[in-house]
């Protein structure tokens, strides 16, 4: 059974049509990054799977249960299975970093301080930022803000970990980490891990499988490999950074 299915779902926004027919499988355990220009689906993805959003056609699954014919509370409780790393990181400026990283803690379960300062301890550990709790996001470099979100996502032990664009607005050395931290923390709190990126360096660095939103559905999906030799000319053209357009042939 398929841990993600997303199957012939349909999104449209008023007269404007995001996603047609679209269906994917994610296996349990893999990365896998989306990829495909801006304004393709990439984000609506992400809210559909999330339950934010409702498709008006089709299907969504996880792990078996069907998110869009979900009650509320089901949803929940689904989102308590999946952390998310947002692109501008996200954090509460008026919060410490511990306060920031203890927020997903405090809404979803009834923990001691000292549990929830164990718990945050060791997620900042997790991302090389030890003891640091007591800091303010202003005092962050770019860098430390995308740890310090990735280690809030991962503070409820989620089964998917959901990142969007993580690498946007880092330089080289921090990208190298924040792509490392991708396959270590992978590996190590054995989740599924799904990538929106426009960083095709990035992608081919972390991925096991890619997969490619274009004219609303997924163009293309395979490996690594498989999506460097594709001689789909609207893969191949966004790969060497050539940006289609919705009027080119697969």
């Amino acid at each position: 059974m398929s841990f993600i299915l997303f199957k012939n779902v349909d999104k449209c926004f008023g007269s404007k049509q995001v996603l047609s027919q679209c269906s994917l499988d994610i296996h349990k355990g893999e990365i896998l990054t989306i990829i495909g220009g801006s304004g393709m689906g990439k984000s609506v993805f992400l809210k559909l799977l999330l339950g934010i959003l409702e498709p008006d056609l089709g299907d969504v699954f996880f792990d078996g249960i069907h998110i869009s014919q979900s009650g509320e509370s089901e949803r929940v409780a689904l989102r308590r299975r999946m952390g998310m790393l947002f692109q501008s990181a996200a954090l509460f400026d008026s919060l410490t970093v511990r306060e920031n990283i203890a927020y997903p803690i405090r809404e979803h379960f009834n923990y001691s301080e000292e549990k929830i300062s164990r718990i945050v301890a060791e997620k900042l550990e997790m991302v090389g930022l030890e003891g640091i709790e007591d800091m303010m996001p202003a005092d962050l470099s770019g860098g430390m803000k995308k740890r310090i979100g990735l280690a809030r996502a991962i503070a409820i032990n989620p089964e998917v970990i959901l990142y969007d664009e993580p690498t946007t607005g880092l330089d080289p050395r921090n990208t190298k980490r924040i792509c490392q931290l991708i396959k270590d923390l992978n590996s190590t709190l054995n989740v599924t891990s799904i990538v929106v990126t426009h960083d095709m360096d990035a992608a081919f660095s972390i991925t096991d499988r890619m997969a490619m939103l274009y004219d609303r559905h997924f163009a293309f999906v395979g490996t690594a490999k498989e999506a460097r030799s594709s001689t789909n000319r609207v893969v191949a053209g966004f790969i060497n950074g050539q940006m289609a357009s919705e009027d080119d042939e697969l």
